[in-house]
């Protein structure tokens, strides 16, 4: 018999980090339809707190930017913004939160450690996990503890003579905690190394130096324990910036990727190892690299993938014949079993 699933749903989005564009994106998706399916969903921007309906459709029909928002513009969202807690999301009766934030508190473990206190059911990762997939030196330690292979890396403060004897040129200069490349530089020659470093770190005290796989660029979704099919990015430029990821039309992007089978399960492997060794929760989304000996390497993991009309999980989702509504719809089941 079919579980009678109509619930009350609070949807966190926005936030105050850099990817507050990306996150009001996703939730312009998600919000419509989980109301579809028939749930009372309740909007909230987690940096002013509960939307009447006119502020809803204000902000969900800003869309998404070339570029993050600038530092101006987060810190006049920073300045504004209410103190994280349930009662100032007004979360009475809701009976499930679904997480549609990404960076920041939001994606670091912060808010799913504020929900678990306040004993409410939410969808992605515990906070624990959370935290693991954000730091990504933590994260590619534990990778490589159960034989993912990550390309190499140095953690700042380090000199050029440290680069080129550890990871050799081009290195890709990147703030230790952050998503959808923001604040990321590809370092080619030693005098633009420091000023790559000083950039990375207006978004994080921690910066990490890691060795440029040049490349085919792939992804691997996790949906309830199962890899979906894999994808292939094909960008404009030499990595997958933020611009390719939230522009329609400015990367092209193929669901199955054309590559061979027995790559594609390999592929999903290591995706479902990366995925369980940081004990991520019902989905997740992990990205590759192939150089040109054929050889895969995990880039990072990310616990709470975008929700975009052109993010890289849904489309993965659609090529195993799971439609937006049904993903969302499974998201949401899980998230309440799990409870």
């Amino acid at each position: 018999m079919e579980w009678v699933f109509i619930v009350k749903i609070a949807v966190l989005f926005g936030g105050t980090s850099e990817e507050r564009d990306v996150s009001i994106a996703s939730a312009a998706q998600i919000i419509p339809a989980l109301r579809r399916l028939g749930h009372d969903v309740s909007a909230v921007d987690t940096a002013t707190g509960l939307l009447d309906s006119a502020a809803e459709r204000r902000l969900l029909a800003t869309g998404v930017a070339p570029e993050p928002p600038s530092d101006a513009q987060i810190a006049n969202v920073r300045g504004r913004a209410i103190a994280l807690s349930p009662s100032a999301f007004n979360m009475r009766d809701v009976e499930l939160v679904f997480l549609a934030l990404h960076g920041g508190a939001g994606e670091d473990g912060r808010i799913q450690a504020m929900l678990d206190l306040a004993g409410l059911a939410y969808t992605g990762s515990n906070h624990i996990a959370s935290a693991a997939a954000m730091d990504k030196d933590l994260s590619k330690r534990l990778f490589r503890s159960v034989d993912v292979p990550t390309p190499d890396w140095l953690m700042a403060p380090s000199t050029a003579d440290a680069v080129q004897r550890a990871l050799g040129w081009p290195v890709v200069v990147k703030p230790n905690k952050q998503g959808s490349t923001v604040g990321l530089t590809v370092v080619r020659e030693p005098s633009l190394l420091q000023p790559a470093i000083d950039r990375a770190r207006t978004y994080d005290s921690e910066v990490m130096l890691e060795a440029f796989i040049a490349g085919r660029e792939f992804t691997v979704g996790i949906l309830e324990g199962e890899a979906l099919p894999v994808g292939e990015i094909i960008a404009p430029g030499e990595v997958f910036d933020y611009q390719s990821k939230y522009q329609a039309g400015a990367a092209r992007e193929f669901f199955p990727a054309d590559i061979d089978p027995a790559e594609s399960i390999h592929l999903q492997q290591l995706a479902l190892r990366a995925h369980a060794v940081l004990k991520l929760g019902a989905y997740s989304r992990i990205d590759f690299r192939r150089d040109d000996q054929g050889r895969y390497w995990c880039l990072e993991a990310n616990s709470l993938p975008g929700m975009t009309a052109t993010s890289l999980l849904p489309q993965a989702a659609r090529a195993a014949g799971i439609g937006f509504p049904e993903l969302l719809d499974r998201i949401c089941r899980g998230a309440l079993k799990g409870k």
